[in-house]
């Protein structure tokens, strides 16, 4: 008396049942047929002398009767036989299984489920094997389990839904092998990837859809769809995207602002999905009077005013207000002040649509920090994560504190997730600081080509690691051909020496050059360590050294005389040391739409060597978006200058020349010439200065093709040599004004920000080289 079915390997099992005493079966696939042994009719109790175990070969019988339950000579309930059968059916190790009494004897026949042979993928081409069988529990000599099959097959459509394919399927089969094995392949149906066709907006009213889809991580589906991984529909995407306008909003004064919903539609063909998002902006709001008091006996808050950076009119950002709290905290704590806490009161005006801001200095609970644990960082030291924090076990608990350094730890870019919350420690005043991360891959290996107009074609070979052995330290390496030159260098970055804010730096380079728009060539190698550190809330000193080796070879017949004495010198030694400055309100600044970055540095040749001279270069930067952020306007103004010392005349390989510096002309295409030379070779100068004024704008193409218009304005000049003495008498080496304008066009690509540049030269010298056309990569300060 038993219950059967039959299946077809890799199909759903066919099932049929019958209520006979003692008989169940369960069939490979995953179903149970579970029916009571008796009609109640025929309820009655049983006893039973001896267990026998039948079709067992892996599992010996003690496990089998230890599943069971069941005693020699123990009187049994039809209801306790099903819960034996059950106990023996849940413990995933048999297809089938059947009770059967023979008189005094209860026959427990098993059939063992098959062992996996073997586990593979068929169809997958978009993620590779190693990815997909990193999330499979089925595993090649364990017992095969239908249930943990469909659930690896559940586990890997899901990996492909992350992908945006919506469409794939997975399909579990097995192919039955000898010794009762199988192999079990999944089927794979990759589908297409489903690509976002449109972002929307409904409810905006201060920002273009074009300036909200740049804020978003998710991207419509344009030109380089079949490279640009961001425009495939990912449901979990839609949550951060969310989260993104919120704080695009909020950073720029909307405090109301909601973001309502953020919906996906598919396309009938389930090949394409519509987003929208829907938006309730309110007011812009900004900062009316600030004030701030103190509740704490014989403190004085006239102190914590004069730090802050905040004045009415400026527009209300949370980012602003948490600056001057932490400027006022630390002030706090500079000052032997622990637990004080600074609160900001908003009072709402909505007449002239301010918020007056109280600063409201006051004693927090007396809470310290009984450890820091960390979790997750299988490569990373703990020393690197742990260095972010500014506070120490022990130290008192300051929750922005917390906030802080849980950001600092996610812009490290090593981590692909990382959390960072309290719990309460071992009392009511101590709290454990639990931190999770997620790390993901941190170094490269590029193989690639690059070409510019001046330069021609040429190949990249590359190496970084940005966490190298684990302890936040930068290594790269990389070489660089083009058609006249060759470029190697080495870097190295410790950004925590000593456990401290003090970054050391290595640098050392080896460059040959063949100029196609010049005719001599140079070497040049040299090695630089450097250690930079903070000396204000926006500037940092670097303080650096340099031995280096330059040379001038290959002078060819018919250049200037200069070139020739340069070139009679051979190789020279050069040791500096020298010092740069750099301050940016990029970060923390009071304006996201405003920047403001300053560098100025000088190094000082003549610490033995033969090279003798000062050099000094400074740049600086102004840039602000206006019309609802979809204009930037950029001012940059550039110099330098060498002024040689001891008797050292300057060289080719000092000095400098316009090197695409201001559009519209060659790389040497400006500067003192030699015109009674052959050649009327570009000589370079000591001094150089421009200015370059540029405007970037939407062109009303669709944003997801990142493709942008541009207008620029330079002006500069290169001048001055020590050596005037050239092939026909004394070069003039004055300074003349050059300009140019120009219009360009900015593409965004995977490849990197390309800028195609149309110049027109506007007053120039006749002996200087025009370039009406440029292709570079667009700079990023």
């Amino acid at each position: 008396m038993r219950n059967s079915a039959n299946a077809k390997d890799g199909g759903r099992p066919g099932l049929r049942g019958f209520v006979r005493p003692a008989v169940l079966v369960v069939l490979l696939g995953g179903t149970v047929i579970s029916a009571p042994f008796f009609t109640p009719a025929l309820a009655q109790s049983y006893s039973f002398s001896d267990l026998a175990i039948e079709g067992n070969v892996r599992v010996d019988a003690a496990t089998i009767l230890s599943y069971a339950g069941i005693g020699r000579g123990q009187t049994l309930t039809t209801g306790q036989l099903n819960d034996a059968y059950q106990r023996i059916v849940n413990s995933g190790l048999f297809e089938s299984v059947e009770l059967v009494p023979q008189g005094g004897t209860l026959k427990i026949v098993v059939k063992e489920l098959p062992m996996l042979n073997a586990v593979d993928l068929q169809g997958n081409k978009r993620l590779k094997d190693e990815a997909l069988k990193g999330l499979l529990q089925s595993k090649s000599r364990n017992v095969y389990n239908p249930a943990t099959a469909e659930a690896d097959a559940a586990a890997i459509a899901e990996a492909y839904r992350v992908e945006g394919r919506l469409a794939a399927t997975v399909d579990p089969k097995i192919i039955r092998r000898s010794d009762n094995r199988v192999d079990l392949v999944f089927e794979i149906n990759e589908g297409k990837p489903v690509e976002v066709e449109r972002l929307s907006f409904v409810g905006n009213r201060a920002y273009s859809d074009r300036r909200l889809r740049q804020v978003l991580e998710t991207k419509q589906a344009g030109l380089l769809r079949q490279i640009i991984g961001r425009d495939t529909f990912v449901v979990e995407r839609l949550e951060l995207d969310k989260q993104l306008l919120k704080d695009f909003y909020l950073s720029r004064g909307f405090i109301d602002i909601e973001v309502l919903d953020a919906t996906g539609e598919l396309a009938a063909e389930r090949d394409a999905s519509f987003v929208t998002f829907t938006v309730r902006e309110g007011q812009q709001y900004r900062i009316g009077a600030v004030s701030t008091v103190s509740t704490i006996e014989g403190l004085d808050e006239a102190e914590f005013v004069d730090v802050q950076r905040l004045r009415s009119g400026v527009v209300y950002s949370p980012q602003l207000i948490e600056n001057n709290i932490a400027r006022m905290e630390t002030l706090a704590l500079q000052k032997g002040l622990n637990f004080v806490r600074v609160e900001p009161v908003l009072t709402r005006n909505e007449r002239d649509q301010t918020l007056d801001i109280e600063f409201v200095l006051s004693r927090g609970d007396r809470v310290f920090v009984e450890r820091i644990d960390i979790e997750g960082n299988t490569t990373t030291l703990d020393q690197v994560i742990r260095r972010q924090f500014r506070t120490a076990e022990g130290d008192p608990f300051n929750p922005r504190e917390i906030r802080q350094a849980a950001e600092r730890i996610r812009a490290l870019g090593y981590f692909g997730n990382a959390n960072v919350e309290a719990a309460p420690g071992s009392d009511g005043e101590q709290v454990v600081v639990n931190v999770d991360v997620e790390e993901k891959p941190t170094g490269s290996f590029n193989i690639g080509a690059s070409f510019s107009v001046n330069s021609g074609a040429g190949l990249t070979l590359g190496f970084s690691e940005e966490n190298f052995l684990g302890r936040g330290q930068k290594v790269g390496i990389d070489i660089t051909t083009g058609s006249d030159t060759v470029d190697s260098s080495l870097t190295f970055v410790e950004p925590a020496l000593l456990g401290r804010d003090l970054r050391f730096k290595f640098g050392a380079f080896y460059r040959t050059s063949d100029y196609a728009d010049a005719f001599y060539d140079t070497q040049s190698i040299a090695i630089s360590p450097a250690l930079e550190f903070p000396i204000s809330e926006f500037g940092r000193l670097e303080l650096r050294y340099r031995l280096f080796s330059d040379k001038v070879k290959n002078v060819a017949a018919g250049s200037s005389t200069i070139f020739d004495d340069e070139e009679a010198q051979d190789s020279l030694i050069g040791s500096s040391i020298g010092y740069a400055y750099s301050y940016d309100n990029k970060i923390g600044g009071l304006n996201p739409n405003n920047r403001i970055l300053f560098r100025f540095s000088q190094d000082f040749a003549g610490l033995g060597g033969d090279v003798k001279y000062l050099k000094t270069e400074a740049l600086a930067v102004a840039e602000t978006k206006i019309l609802n952020e979809e204009v930037t306007l950029r001012a940059i103004f550039e110099g330098g200058a060498i002024a040689t010392a001891g008797g050292y005349t300057s060289r080719v390989t000092d000095r400098y020349f316009g090197n695409g510096k201001i559009r519209g002309f060659e790389a040497n295409g400006i500067g003192p010439r030699d015109q009674a030379a052959a050649n009327k070779d570009a000589l370079g100068g000591n001094l150089f200065a421009l200015a370059r004024f540029e405007a970037d704008f939407p062109l009303g193409l669709p944003e997801e093709y990142g493709i942008k218009g541009g207008a620029f304005l330079d002006v500069g000049s290169v001048w001055g040599l020590d050596n005037v003495t050239g092939t026909g008498g004394p070069v003039d080496d004055s300074a003349k004004l050059r300009s140019a304008v120009g219009v360009s066009v900015l593409w965004d690509t995977p490849l990197g920000p390309l800028r195609f540049n149309f110049s027109k030269a506007l007053r120039k010298e006749t002996y200087d080289k025009e370039q009406s056309f440029d292709l570079t990569i667009s700079t990023k300060f």
